[in-house]
């Protein structure tokens, strides 16, 4: 009985190990990709914007006017 007790309990604690792992791993995936894009302003519209890449020009969604990206 204290074997069955003790694998059960190491099954548990890897099975809470595994689903930290990969929570921690897609959690730090979606902050990488919000973390990887650019804030934009449109001087046409006066729309503020991001688009999902580095990119140093981007049309505006609203007008279509092509805006370079804001540096802070």
């Amino acid at each position: 009985m204290t074997a069955t007790v003790v694998i059960y309990s190491i099954l548990v604690g890897l099975l809470f190990l595994v689903l930290w792992l990969y929570y921690d791993h897609r959690d730090h995936a979606r902050f990488e990709q919000q973390r990887r894009r650019s804030a934009f302003h449109c001087i046409r519209c006066d729309c503020i914007y991001a688009a999902p890449s580095r990119a140093e020009l981007c049309a505006c969604p609203r007008c279509g006017h092509e805006n370079s990206r804001l540096r802070f």
